[in-house]
């Protein structure tokens, strides 16, 4: 019964994980975002005191119960390894390995490392949350969306529009590579070795693990009942029980309950123990005894550096303010215009400065998935890569649309309103000259003025004597007068990075209007 509770809400957290990065219309967020703020590394980077708490007692109390039924990599791992049994036809065919202690808490302590010096890219690369956000967002949510726009051309086939069609394109083709390199690493691993990457890769199963040692429920041999059929250590995708010598590897078990399902004899029981350690060992031989005593003297260091790095990671995250981020979109999908190259890129409203995306954001992507205007992708830079970035080939910062702040779980993209969102200037545009049709083709141009929703944007006549008659109007006013070409000025006071101006200019393939960001955002 235990492993059935355990397997449905683990599927039931995958399920509504996974919709979160498929959804556009933004619905599910409202009623099932909290699963993406429940993830650790989101949690500890938003300073989130609560979240950590919870997880922190949750663990203590069950075990590393977050690895298997909360984190959404973990239970791709899961649903991999049970196809590879099927496929295999073999359920029993793990067997117990020792731990690669050097291996994972090397990881650990350059993921710490990582946090505590702002080097995102190592964060963002071994945050499991964030590996499942973008496999999910650059290969499930092109799936789901072209699955919608077949329905929604079904549907107006026969006069329904209940459905309606979204963009379907790789925003940045590395992190598509990575992407499908991150799939195939963790889904081989999986396929022949279980949770392998969980115990011996992942930072948060490392923490997690380091926690869980002194769990109160755990799994534990019943000696007097145990038969010594191995039943249990064969079904351990963990691999850690040694059932010859009734050893369990309490750091590496994720509590997923697979053993006592398998036990014949009932031997394995899932009950509370305050006798806290790395392993349950069978105190009765004294050679076991000694093997023990051996294992908790070279471990004692490891603990200890682990600790301390929990301590000092947590520590950092609760100095560090919550951030705000804010993003809204555009109209048609205009596929002719090029990226202008921008000396400081922009990021949305509420993000504060670059610095706090940067330290901050996770790179999952769930932004990127649920903005409706496609402004945002990944960065392709090193500092910042695969953080998002905004862009206005395709759309434009709308107003209204407060999107990405409400779906941030980590606290990069805190949460504002639109009306905070309109005060909020996040860049300033600038004009190229060279690239504008007024003195390209001397064509009359006013759409950058049109549409500045700030009226940041002036016209100034190219000449002013333009504007007087020329020659004679024949009784018909204006008959005789020349189009006057203005260009435009730029009011830095009052633009806030919209990118209005960017999308809408008729110029190609540049824009002759850009935005550049600013450093640190300010109201205007």
């Amino acid at each position: 019964m235990l492993r059935k509770i355990r397997v449905y809400l683990a599927l039931l957290c995958f399920s509504f994980i996974t919709l979160l990065f498929l959804d556009f219309t933004g619905t599910l967020h409202l009623w099932l975002g909290w699963l993406a703020k429940m993830q650790v590394v989101p949690a500890i980077l938003a300073g989130n005191l609560v979240l950590i708490t919870v997880l922190f007692v949750l663990t203590v109390l069950f075990g590393r119960i977050y690895c298997s039924v909360i984190c959404p990599l973990g239970v791709l791992q899961d649903c991999v390894s049970n196809v590879s049994a099927r496929r295999k036809g073999k359920k029993n065919r793990f067997s117990y390995s020792k731990a690669m202690s050097w291996m994972r808490y090397g990881i650990l302590g350059l993921f710490v490392a990582g946090i505590v010096a702002g080097i995102s890219v190592i964060v963002t690369l071994l945050d499991p949350y964030a590996i499942f956000g973008r496999i999910a967002e650059n290969l499930l949510t092109p799936l789901y969306r072209l699955g919608n726009a077949f329905l929604a051309t079904l549907a107006e086939s026969v006069n329904s529009y209940r459905f309606y069609t979204t963009d379907v394109w790789i925003k940045n083709g590395l992190v598509f590579g990575i992407a499908i390199a991150m799939l195939i690493i963790v889904s081989v691993m999986a396929w022949y070795n279980g949770r392998i990457y969980c115990n011996s890769v992942c930072p948060v199963g490392t923490t997690l693990g380091f926690i869980s040692r002194f769990s109160i429920y755990r799994i534990r041999f019943n000696e007097d009942k145990c038969t010594g059929c191995g039943l249990c250590e064969k079904r351990c995708k963990a691999s850690c029980i040694d059932s010859r010598n009734k050893l369990i590897d309490y750091s590496r078990c994720v509590t997923c309950f697979n053993c006592i399902d398998n036990c014949k004899s009932g031997a394995i029981t899932y009950t509370p123990s305050f006798s806290f350690g790395t392993r349950k060992v069978k105190v009765s031989d004294p050679l076991l005894k000694k093997e023990h005593a051996m294992v908790r003297e070279n471990t004692k260091g490891i603990e200890r550096a682990s600790f301390l790095a929990i301590l000092g990671s947590l520590t950092l995250a609760n100095t560090i303010k919550a951030q705000q981020l804010q993003v809204d979109g555009g109209l048609a999908d205009i596929i002719d215009k090029k990226v202008p190259d921008r000396q400081t890129p922009v990021v949305p409203p509420g993000a504060e400065s670059l610095s706090n995306m940067k330290r901050r954001c996770v790179a999952c992507q769930l932004c990127v998935s649920a903005c409706p205007n496609n402004i945002l992708r990944p960065s392709g830079k090193l500092s910042t890569f695969m953080q998002p970035e905004m862009s206005f080939e395709r759309g434009y910062c709308r107003p209204e649309c407060v999107e990405c702040s409400r779906v941030c779980p980590s606290g990069a993209i805190k949460e504002i309103t639109t009306a905070d969102k309109s005060a909020i200037s996040i860049g300033h545009a600038v004009w190229i000259k060279d690239n504008c049709v007024v003195y390209t083709e001397e064509l009359v141009c006013t759409t950058c003025e049109r549409h500045c929703p700030t009226k940041a944007i002036t016209l100034v006549p190219v000449n002013p004597e333009s504007e007087q008659p020329q020659g004679p109007s024949m009784g018909f006013p204006g008959m005789n007068r020349r189009p006057v070409l203005k260009y435009p000025v730029v009011d830095k006071e009052l633009c806030i990075g919209c990118g209005a101006c960017e999308y809408l200019c008729p110029a190609r393939p540049f824009s002759a209007m850009y935005v550049e960001g600013n450093v640190r955002h300010h109201t205007v």
